[in-house]
């Protein structure tokens, strides 16, 4: 008799922030401004638990301390829908945008807020942008310091915004003890190819490019996959920002209306769950 092997569960991840809070807008929208903008976060983020509830799947949903404070019930049913929640920083400042103790602040309190409004422990973090890089040495040691076990803030490509394509692909633990899960790439004739999600998925077509490449990591190298999209990916209907250099529309606002699609295919064809249920952190 053949044995067959069981089918590779990959690491789902929502990064839940609104649509006026995230890297390609901050050119024109202020932080100081956002009060004025209006909140949407919570309508989409229901609609990927309904579809991850309808899909019968975990995922882990990297929270910002901001959107818990504004939308408490969100975060309790993310944690009464058994879902991860973890961190996300509290305002989206990328960590070099801080000092070591502005950002062990920023941390330490969106880990006690978020625990105190889901109740439960919060052990994982993703940086913004994927911006934990050379420039902020100590923040593994501020992680750990803060209570957190784990951090999912490493895009390994080269790219204009982010990225270490030096940095190990897969998951690895850091002198302080952290350990870090980069989202997901693969290597092709000698470059580093994402294959994680965000901007990529919308921009790029599914069935000739996510899918072989997802199924190249599982056969090539046996490693599951750590996949991440934002809320307002899904939602089409919000409202356009004015101003925005051309490369900021393209990366925004390109192909949400396909967005939701494409997902229900993801979630489809490949095994998901929980980032601490697929790593065992």
């Amino acid at each position: 008799m053949t044995s067959k092997t069981a089918p590779i569960v990959n690491a789902m991840s929502v990064d839940v922030e609104d649509y006026y809070q995230v890297w390609a807008v901050s050119s024109v929208v202020k932080r100081s401004d956002w009060s004025t903008y209006q909140s949407r976060v919570d309508t989409s983020t229901n609609r990927i638990l309904d579809m991850f509830d309808q899909a019968g799947i975990k995922s882990t949903f990297f929270t910002l301390g901001c959107v818990a404070q504004q939308h408490p019930e969100l975060v309790r049913r993310i944690v009464r829908d058994g879902h991860e929640l973890a961190s996300h920083g509290f305002w989206h400042h990328k960590v070099h945008e801080l000092t070591r103790e502005q950002f062990l602040e920023d941390v330490r309190s969106t880990r006690q807020l978020l625990e105190d409004i889901g109740g439960t422990p919060v052990r994982g973090y993703r940086a913004p942008s994927f911006s934990i890089s050379e420039k902020t040495p100590w923040a593994y040691d501020v992680l750990a310091e803060a209570g957190y076990a784990y951090s999912s803030s490493l895009h390994p490509i080269v790219h204009d915004h982010y990225g270490r394509p030096d940095a190990p692909r897969f998951p690895y633990v850091e002198t302080s003890g952290i350990r870090e899960i980069p989202v997901a790439t693969i290597e092709w004739r000698g470059r580093r190819i994402t294959c994680a999600g965000g901007g990529f998925f919308r921009l790029l077509p599914y069935q000739f490019w996510f899918r072989p490449l997802l199924r190249r990591l599982h056969g090539r190298e046996q490693q599951p996959a750590t996949f991440y999209f934002h809320p307002w990916e899904i939602d089409a209907g919000q409202p356009r920002i004015g101003g925005l250099p051309f490369k900021s529309r393209l990366r925004h606002y390109t192909n949400l209306r396909a967005m939701e699609g494409k997902l229900r295919q993801l979630l489809a064809d490949f095994r998901w769950d929980r980032m601490d249920n697929v790593y065992s952190v």
